[in-house]
């Protein structure tokens, strides 16, 4: 089994690049020069990664794949590769992989219950990389796809001012929780600093909400009149008005108005 260790090692490249040339005759993928050649090195590390674990025990192998895998992972999800594409060919790949190393085991004299050793510990050792690649790659897009989201609010929900006391919050999208918390935790502090007495929050940008945003929304009305700052909504459609409606909320105490223009000329 050493014997077989230390050829595979010292032989990675070569092998990787027959296995590639068999998997490509076999339909699979068709790559660009670059990126078959970045996926010959890769997969070279992976196999002397495996080979490696032939000396060592298996935990210590596993730890090793785990943080090659985890690498992986992130530059598979930096490159916003679909992750179905990555894996259509794997089981071919597998296969092709097996069938090379049970030969290589094979003409290295070993028995057969040495050869389903040999490939119960890379099959073993693949599945853990498959598993932690994964892992990795949906953390990081889940990481990348909330970053863009916050940026999302942030450039959806801005503060305009217009003229000395007064700013505009115009409101664009659809409303969700995650906007709205935005809007709590973000937005709403900073608008004291702007030193303006009134606020006119603009519905015209958005076309659906629902009753239990439609109360955060008011209640963000309630904590700027705490803070003496007078709020006005414009461009409420008529489907925002039911919504407001079936919440229950008293709009009777709120100033509206059809659109920004006329919440401007009311405080003129």
């Amino acid at each position: 089994i050493l014997k077989v260790k230390n050829y595979l090692v010292d032989n990675a490249e070569k092998i990787i690049r027959d296995m590639t040339d068999t998997a490509n005759d076999n339909h699979n993928p068709k790559l660009s020069p670059e990126e078959l050649e970045q996926f010959i090195q890769k997969n070279t590390q992976f196999l002397v990664l495996l080979a490696d674990s032939l000396q060592g025990s298996r935990e210590s192998a596993e730890e090793e794949l785990k943080q090659w895998s985890k690498q992986t992972g992130e530059e598979e999800a930096k490159l916003f590769r679909r992750f179905s594409n990555i894996m259509k060919p794997y089981p071919n790949r597998r296969l092709i992989f097996l069938q090379k190393i049970s030969q290589i085991s094979m003409e290295h004299g070993l028995s057969t219950e040495d050869v389903i050793k040999v490939n119960n510990r890379f099959c073993y050792l693949m599945d853990v990389s498959m598993a932690e690649t994964i892992s990795a790659y949906e953390m990081y897009r889940d990481k990348s796809i909330k970053d863009h989201q916050r940026e999302i609010n942030a450039l959806s929900a801005p503060i305009v001012p217009i003229q000395d006391g007064v700013a505009v919050l115009p409101l664009i999208g659809a409303i969700d929780y995650t906007r709205v918390q935005h809007l709590l935790n973000y937005v709403v502090p900073t608008i004291p600093d702007l030193k303006i007495d009134y606020l006119i929050i603009d519905f015209s940008g958005t076309m659906a909400i629902d009753m239990e945003i439609a109360q955060h929304i008011f209640t963000i009305h309630n904590v700027l009149g705490l803070l003496g700052i007078h709020v006005l909504f414009s461009g409420i459609r008529p489907n925002l008005s039911m919504t407001v409606v079936k919440a229950g909320i008293d709009f009777t105490s709120f100033n509206t108005y059809g659109s920004v223009k006329m919440a401007i000329n009311s405080l003129k």
